[in-house]
């Protein structure tokens, strides 16, 4: 951790543990009238929330326009919608298909034989490109287009049992 990060850390929980023990020796006293602190902290909590559907509520409506996500970026490939279907077992992937090509849409068709698995397609550098549910008895549908060339991981994103650490492998994207 850097210097300045444990410095500012320690004053955060020194300011913490302060508020705790004022909580605690203030606790004693008796207040005979509350009426007025709880019009006030009504008002503030009522202007609080209020402030927050101003401030935030027109940045999530602005966010829902492009829904479904998946749909609206799988369309940006050139070329027919490759289809795969992939089935997670303890503790392997099973795809129909493991090359693609660039700028190419992709739709996995993911689903489980056994338990829940979480299914993660990661780069080469293990970031995160795209992910989804496998569940047993129900199949999720993940679109993805790859804008890059090069060699994806796919692991298991939900602890499924004993070698969930080995339950992975590995797609090629190249030119078309």
């Amino acid at each position: 951790m850097q210097p300045i990060a444990w410095q500012i850390s320690l004053v955060l929980m020194a300011l913490v543990a302060f508020g705790f023990a004022f909580v605690a020796i203030n606790s004693g006293r008796r207040q005979e009238d509350y009426s007025p602190l709880q019009k006030s902290a009504y008002r503030l909590r009522s202007r609080l929330f209020w402030g927050l559907v101003l401030v935030f509520g027109p940045a999530m409506i602005y966010t829902l326009f492009e829904l479904p996500y998946d749909a609206a970026r799988a369309n940006t490939g050139a070329g027919p919608v490759q289809v795969v279907d992939a089935t997670g077992y303890q503790w392997r992937w099973e795809l129909s298909q493991d090359q693609f090509a660039v700028g190419q849409p992709v739709e996995f068709r993911v689903t489980s034989a056994d338990v829940n698995h979480g299914f993660g397609i990661y780069d080469a550098n293990l970031h995160l490109v795209a992910q989804t549910q496998a569940m047993p008895g129900y199949t999720n549908t993940l679109r993805h287009t790859f804008s890059e060339e090069g060699t994806y991981r796919i692991l298991c994103m939900e602890y499924c049992g004993l070698a969930h650490h080995n339950m992975l492998t590995e797609i090629r994207v190249g030119a078309q």
